[in-house]
Order: structure tokens, then C-alpha cells, then sequence
């Protein structure tokens, strides 16, 4: 499945209740292998933090270029961020 990159919105604010989320979501992957749930549904677990990293990292990355780049180049670049981080 490939996504299309969002409009960069994110604030400090954000950004900080955003990480706080995956760090729960990783203790939450740390209690169910502790409690020896299936490899799948982990597995499944960490694929969404995975998602949710890659997410955080596009917008951080593009809220503090943008700043630096031209209005009619950055959909080009933020379409070109989106790639390389979706590898």
C-alpha cells in the first residue's frame, strides 16, 4: 500500500504527545512478549510502530525544511521526503 504525504501541521506539542504514543505502544509490545503472545500479533504490534516512527520522522524532518524551500517547490519535496523514509 503506498500513502501520499500529508501537509506538515505538526507543532511541539504534537510532536511530544506523538512520541509519548509510541513509547506506549512499545511497552505494550514489551508486555505481550513477556507474556508470551503469539509472534503474529507482535509482530503486527511492531509494524505499526514502525509506521507510526516513519510518520513522525517525514513530519519532523519537513516542519523544519520547509521553512527553507520555495511554496511552489514544496510539494515536489515533500513527495520526495515521503519516498526515501517509506523505504
Amino acid at each position: 500500500m503506498v500513502t501520499q504525504p500529508r501537509p506538515i501541521t505538526i507543532s511541539g506539542d504534537q510532536i511530544s504527545k506523538r512520541i509519548n504514543r509510541i513509547i506506549g505502544q512499545l511497552k505494550g509490545i514489551q508486555k505481550m512478549s513477556d507474556a508470551g503472545r503469539d509472534c503474529n500479533e507482535i509482530i503486527q504490534q511492531v509494524s505499526a510502530v514502525k509506521h507510526a516512527i516513519d510518520s513522525l520522522t517525514e513530519e519532523v524532518v519537513m516542519k523544519d525544511i520547509i521553512v527553507y524551500i520555495p511554496p511552489i517547490k514544496q510539494k515536489e519535496i515533500l513527495e520526495m521526503v515521503h519516498r526515501a523514509i517509506s523505504l
